[in-house]
């Protein structure tokens, strides 16, 4: 009940669109777009926010809590409003500080009794107290189909830190935060849904190319990609897995983790079972374990035990290829004269990942292994992550490209589609152009 009703909160909160606007337009679903920045392998969008608005590079983590962004000194807003320490929204935010007196003057980031939490860079694993707030941002929407008008969230939830140069380390040239869509009643997911009253559900798909653009796609709608494909009809599904315990560093140990788990059964190589710890594959009591999906790995981790058998068994089934030397922080390359290619990418062995039910696994061809590091060298696109880490398996960047995610906060399961270009098409196929 406690959930229902903090939801209920939100859609209180989060300011809506005038009566006015509403009844002339609401959006069925927002989308973001999504581009790939090629020196850092990170994904990035773009935000309009403030009063006047003004165009907000944001790096996304699919796991993070909220939206941060770094408020610099030249931040200037006539809706800009800062969030009380005992509001509900606070204790909803799980905030674990408040600024009870600010030295004036009193600017963005920086007020009395307002309410504080941890601005996270997971790329640098460094962080800052950052002043929570809301402000005005405007949105594209869509029908799933094509984008939409424009509309307007006048006070949306984020927060607000002041200029710290390592707290943007790491991110990509001109960004300003990071914008999180884990699960939290706080991140974009959550709080679009309640601004517009749609479901809680968004789609991901990210482009391989740093050329042209993927999506995000907010609310419950066909996804329906150029050449006619709507390849919503081709999810398959499988239970998102609670993690009480928060995986990242300066989080209070009683947070729950708002990363997204899924349940990792069996690893199988062209068939060929590969031999696991099964042990490795739970969460145990202290949030220690388990598989989750990462946007700021480039590449999949896992634990030592784990990369070492998929790369024995990956090895004998690419026998008959000619091996190179390895290409940091790769450690198995092939040469790809004369491979040939496929519709999904080099013809190599398919890594199945065996989900909930036997019947059920996510599929990994050769455009998501195998990673071109220069002419002629092809590398497995997994990374040791040594002894004793975390997280026993994180599904990185590389492998979610040309992938459909759907990730259901409603019905707690994640859909997945395998690579599209079985499909003959990928993520880069969205259609910009508005329909209207």
């Amino acid at each position: 009940m406690a959930y229902s009703s903090n939801l209920l909160f939100l859609s209180f909160f989060v300011l809506t669109i005038s009566q006015t606007q509403a009844k002339t337009f609401q959006p069925k679903a927002l989308l973001l777009p999504v581009t790939k920045d090629s020196s850092l392998l990170q994904y990035t969008t773009q935000i309009k926010q403030r009063t006047p608005l003004v165009p907000i590079k944001l790096t996304i983590d699919v796991g993070g809590n909220f939206m941060w962004e770094e408020c610099e000194k030249g931040y200037v807003s006539s809706s800009y409003r800062p969030v009380s320490c005992g509001s509900k929204i606070c204790k909803i935010s799980r905030s674990g500080a408040c600024v009870v007196k600010c030295p004036p003057p009193h600017v963005p980031g920086c007020h009395n009794d307002s309410c504080s939490h941890l601005s996270y860079n997971p790329f640098t694993r460094l962080s800052n107290l950052g002043e929570l707030a809301t402000d005005a941002v405007s949105i594209q929407s869509t029908d799933g189909r094509s984008s939409g008008p424009m509309v307007l969230v006048p006070g949306l939830l984020f927060s607000c830190t002041p200029s710290t140069p390592s707290l943007l380390r790491g991110l990509f040239s001109g960004a300003k935060g990071i914008a999180g869509l884990g699960r939290s009643l706080v991140s974009l997911p959550s709080l679009f849904a309640s601004a517009f009253k749609f479901q809680r559900i968004f789609a991901m798909c990210l482009s391989s190319s740093s050329q042209s653009g993927g999506v995000i796609i907010f609310g419950d709608v066909p996804y329906e990609f150029q050449l006619k494909k709507e390849v919503s009809k081709s999810l398959m599904y499988t239970p998102l897995i609670h993690n009480p315990k928060s995986t990242r560093r300066f989080y209070s140990k009683d947070d729950p983790s708002t990363d997204y788990f899924i349940c990792l059964t069996s690893i199988k190589i062209n068939s060929r079972e590969v031999p696991l710890n099964m042990s490795l594959l739970n969460i145990d009591k202290e949030g220690k374990g388990g598989t989750k999906i990462s946007t700021f790995d480039p590449y999949t981790v896992m634990e030592r035990s784990i990369f070492t058998a998929v790369l024995k068994v990956f090895m004998e089934k690419t026998e008959g290829m000619t091996r190179v030397p390895s290409v940091k922080p790769f450690q198995y390359c092939i040469s790809s004269k004369n491979l040939g290619s496929t519709r999904v990418g080099p013809p190599v062995p398919t890594i199945d990942l065996g989900l909930h039910y036997k019947s059920v696994s996510w599929k990994i061809y050769g455009a998501n292994s195998m990673v071109q590091v220069k002419d002629d060298v092809l590398c497995l696109g997994f990374v040791d992550g040594g002894l004793n880490p975390r997280t026993s398996v994180v599904v990185g960047g590389h492998q979610l490209e040309d992938n459909l995610l759907q990730f259901d906060l409603v019905k707690r399961r994640l859909g997945f589609t395998s690579s599209l270009l079985f499909m003959q098409t990928n993520c880069a196929n969205f259609n910009f152009t508005s329909s209207v």
